[in-house]
């Protein structure tokens, strides 16, 4: 169903906030990773030191996914979106504030920035499960997959911006300036938001009949399920509990989870695996890299528009499913070339291509969990979140493992087996089956 002639478009200037939010949480959220060697050797941390800084983060973000996307269920979209933007303010201008070594304990300045980021973690792990409950409350069912999508365009943008402009800003005028003239951003689109967005798209006054109409179209018992206040689902079963008890908030989960796994190969190793794997040279690294994220960004917005489409063609199960279908068999594939071909050029052409693969099946997951949870929508992509950032410490911990004790080759085809695994959780994912 298209919009009636004269349907206001107020739901896509939402998504464009909420696009731009996904922008700035990652350049917020990324930022330490991109000045740590001036912050390491500013500070005299070894890598050991820093890694504990870095686990601080996703201690925090696997830990707030759950409790944040229940949160906010409850509080609504616009306070808590508004909240946490002005908390990444607050957070990276303290970064800054971090004491040196004149005077100062190393342990006191481990212990300060690990705290500092475990709280950029937990205040920034509900963004994603929230930004799920305002699309499901502005889009019409069917349409959900491509808004989703189009906000993980925005943190791979986001990566990619930050990847370039914060290591120029702290060659320029220091990592302490770099965090504080950043920080504002966070103010920014907080005002943005908390001015312009509403939990429900009637109360709106920009919204007029037609854009409500189309939106609320075809919802059926999924608009009363969203619109409804009762804190308790059937059984007198509380609504969050429903949700960790559900199969196929449970299943999306461990699907999603082996998405991610490859999703880390690579966030975390792919710099890593050209210079010292490949030997590719740090400066030709980065531009690969570059070009990685922007494949992902593609395949992001492709995902979403593919499963919306597929989803009013072939219903939500198999709508959702065939974009992942798509995008982890195609992953696979690509992960088994990148590891195992003798050619460099060949052999890393293949690894940035995956990544787009690997992204297309953001929309979807997203998408999916929206179906199932409902109301609870942000409580279901809390789960599915928390799960697959947990990932991100089995892979840190085995894929350094297996390419020490089998080569990198090995440690690198691994992520082709948790693609499969993914896809296999994936068809059992009923999408279109909400918890209530």
């Amino acid at each position: 169903m298209n919009p009636a002639p004269g349907a206001t478009a107020v739901r896509l200037r939402i998504l464009a906030i909420l696009v731009m939010m996904s922008f700035i949480a990652y350049v917020l959220r990324t930022n330490l990773s991109f000045a740590a060697p001036e912050m390491m050797a500013d500070l005299d941390l070894t890598e050991i030191q820093w890694g504990w800084v870095m686990a601080a983060f996703t201690a925090g973000y696997t830990i707030f996914q759950f409790p944040g996307g229940v949160l906010g269920d409850r509080i609504g979209p616009r306070r808590m979106l508004a909240a946490i933007a002005v908390m990444w303010a607050i957070l990276t201008a303290a970064t800054s504030l971090v004491p040196g070594r004149d005077g100062f304990s190393v342990a006191l300045i481990v212990g300060m920035l690990m705290l500092v980021r475990f709280l950029v973690g937990a205040t920034h792990a509900p963004t994603f499960p929230v930004v799920n409950t305002s699309v499901v409350r502005w889009f019409p069912p069917g349409s959900w997959a491509l808004p989703l999508g189009l906000s993980s365009t925005g943190l791979t943008l986001g990566g990619a911006a930050g990847a370039i402009a914060v290591p120029l800003m702290v060659a320029q005028y220091g990592w302490r300036p770099t965090f504080l003239i950043i920080a504002p951003l966070g103010l920014v689109v907080a005002v943005l938001w908390w001015r312009y967005a509403r939990d429900d798209p009637r109360q709106h006054p920009g919204v007029n009949e037609a854009e409500a109409e189309y939106i609320e179209a075809d919802r059926g018992d999924v608009q009363a399920e969203i619109d409804a206040e009762a804190e308790l689902g059937g059984g007198g079963q509380p609504a969050w509990l429903k949700v960790l008890k559900n199969r196929d908030v449970l299943l999306l989960t461990l699907s999603y989870s082996s998405m991610n796994f490859v999703f880390y190969i690579v966030f975390s190793w792919f710099f890593y695996y050209l210079v010292e794997v490949r030997g590719f040279s740090a400066t030709d690294a980065g531009l690969i890299a570059s070009a990685q994220w922007i494949a992902g960004a593609v395949g992001a917005t492709l995902g979403g528009w593919l499963c919306d489409r597929m989803c009013r063609k072939l219903g939500l199960r198999w709508g959702c499913r065939w974009p992942v279908i798509i995008g982890m068999g195609g992953s696979a594939v690509l992960i088994l070339v990148g590891a195992w071909h003798p050619s460099p050029t060949i052999a890393v052409s293949a690894l940035v291509l995956l990544f787009f693969f690997n992204q297309l099946n953001e929309g979807p997951y997203w998408a999916s969990s929206v179906a199932i949870g409902g109301k609870q929508a942000g409580a279901a992509g809390g789960v599915m979140n928390t799960g697959a950032n947990a990932m991100g410490v089995v892979n840190a911990l085995l894929v350094p493992w297996l390419g020490v004790t089998f080569g990198w080759t090995v440690a690198i085809a691994s992520a082709a087996v948790f693609a499969l695994v993914g896809l296999g959780f994936m068809l059992l994912v009923r999408s279109d089956r909400a918890i209530a």
